[in-house]
């Protein structure tokens, strides 16, 4: 069996020069990242629905229209290969504003959470405890029609009680909403 041919030995200073050769760029996965990190961006886009998509400062034509057709698109494959073509489309942009946009539209949606979760649980208080939680109700909203309120409590305590669908909780539930929104 013949031996391996070797080559010729390196000097330490050829070694060195190999070894201490100096790249500027960013490593190919850090790349990766970078391009997985805006096609997700341009994924969490096209979840939007076209009011929330108007709130994002979108600059580019092309990426505004992909969008778009991301909703028409049905077939599993299709879709990724779209997703793919946004991503593509991201990278010739500055994900920055966008982020920050969604970033504060994601805030917002979180707020309005919040107020929702809050006035189901006082709407859920006013029908439980009848007539002790209308106080509450009014030293927040003094411009309240009591009577109003006391009608819409009762009869959604009549609901609850009768196990029927609960139509005037869902009215109550609504004047409550206009109270805040009024504030």
């Amino acid at each position: 069996m013949p031996k391996p041919k070797r080559g010729k030995k390196k000097s330490v200073d050829e070694l060195e020069l190999e070894t201490n050769t100096e790249f500027d760029g960013p490593s190919k996965s850090a790349m990766k990242r970078e391009m997985t990190a805006r096609q997700e961006l341009g994924e969490a886009l096209c979840e939007l629905s076209p009011r929330e998509l108007q709130q994002i400062p979108i600059g580019d034509e092309d990426l505004l229209a992909a969008i778009a057709e991301t909703a028409r698109i049905k077939h599993h494959s299709a879709l990724r290969r779209h997703r793919q073509y946004i991503g593509k489309l991201m990278r010739r942009i500055d994900p920055e504003p966008l982020q920050q946009a969604l970033d504060a539209l994601y805030q917002s949606r979180k707020q309005e959470t919040v107020v929702f979760k809050g006035l189901e649980a006082l709407r859920d208080t006013l029908i439980r405890d009848g007539d002790k939680a209308l106080g509450q109700v009014l030293e927040k909203h003094p411009e309240a029609d009591r009577q109003h309120l006391r009608q819409l409590i009762r009869e959604a305590q009549r609901e609850a009680a009768a196990e029927k669908p609960p139509a005037a909780s869902r009215r109550l539930f609504r004047y409550l909403r206009e109270l805040h929104s009024a504030a």
